[in-house]
């Protein structure tokens, strides 16, 4: 058992493992957080500008092939709405579910799954 002389100094020393345990715990980890998240952010927000690119090109390029006219030019617009949505129902449907709900259970510390 500690002297009573001592409770100061072990104090402080409880004081100064708290501080560096939840620097590493919660600190760090939330830092690398902040960075996958703008990463991520930054990037969904190059996807979007080149799909909205993409999509405008590739309307322009229907456009150009098909006859001139002003029906012509709304049946284009009609066809590659129906084609990127397609497209997108396409996406959704090929990319897999990776939902919260989906991870397995961890084992118990008896070692039974629950």
């Amino acid at each position: 058992m500690a002297q009573l002389q001592d409770i100061p100094g072990l104090t402080s020393e409880f004081v100064e493992l708290a501080k560096e345990y939840l620097l590493q715990e919660t600190v760090e980890p939330a830092k690398r957080l902040g960075h996958f998240a703008g990463y991520s952010i930054g990037a969904a927000a190059l996807w979007a500008v080149a799909l909205v690119l993409l999509s405008v090109a590739g309307l322009r390029a229907l456009i150009g092939v098909m006859p001139s006219g002003a029906y012509w030019e709304a049946l284009g617009y009609v066809l590659f709405t129906f084609a990127l949505v397609g497209f997108g129902a396409l996406l959704i449907k090929l990319v897999p579910d990776r939902g919260v709900h989906d991870v397995p259970s961890q084992p118990h510390e008896s070692g039974d799954q629950t």
